[in-house]
């Protein structure tokens, strides 16, 4: 299943137990306006906090909102955001986040929990070994930086896996890192 829209398509991650009275939902909705204003399809999880935040940013400018639901959190009572103007649903979260990846032309991580760092190295990995797809990987917000030490400080993970992320401190700076 591809997109419906010939736009590129940015994939945005990110926590869903984040308030809309949160400062990281404010950056979420800029998020999400900029890239709809830069040309970009809006693409992310389609549930609350960060996604919902993306969601409105990018309907709100017009954009197409590309909201990848998965089965499992329907059975937990979950309803997609609405700002959705497209859903693309999977039964499993690892069918979910592959099809992320496989849909997407850049990425941009935001604050989260589990699933976010799950979506992240998972994609991480996929653009470390399939390098003849290169496309941006953008992390926004400063307290990256210190798990991007972590990384390397406690894994094995080499040079040529942190040439691949940039950080970004605001989202018009993530949004300069892509290139459509």
């Amino acid at each position: 299943m591809k997109t419906s829209s010939t736009k590129p398509l940015a994939v945005v991650f990110g926590g869903a137990r984040v308030a809309e009275d949160t400062p990281l939902y404010r950056q979420a909705v800029m998020l999400g306006k900029l890239l709809a204003e830069n040309g970009w399809a809006v693409g992310n999880g389609g549930y609350s906090g960060v996604m919902a935040g993306v969601s409105l940013g990018g309907h709100s400018a017009g954009g197409v909102v590309i909201g990848y639901t998965c089965d499992i959190f329907t059975a937990l009572n979950h309803t997609p955001n609405r700002w959705l103007t497209e859903e693309h649903r999977t039964a499993t979260l690892p069918e979910r986040i592959a099809l992320m990846i496989q849909e997407g032309d850049a990425f941009i991580a935001m604050h989260g929990g589990i699933g976010t760092l799950a979506e992240l190295t998972l994609l991480w990995n996929q653009l470390l070994i399939n390098g003849n797809r290169p496309r941006p990987l953008v992390l926004l917000g400063e307290p990256w930086r210190q798990l991007l030490h972590a990384f390397r400080e406690y894994t094995q993970m080499g040079p040529s896996a942190f040439h691949l992320v940039q950080i970004a401190t605001t989202p018009a700076e993530a949004v300069a890192c892509l290139t459509p």
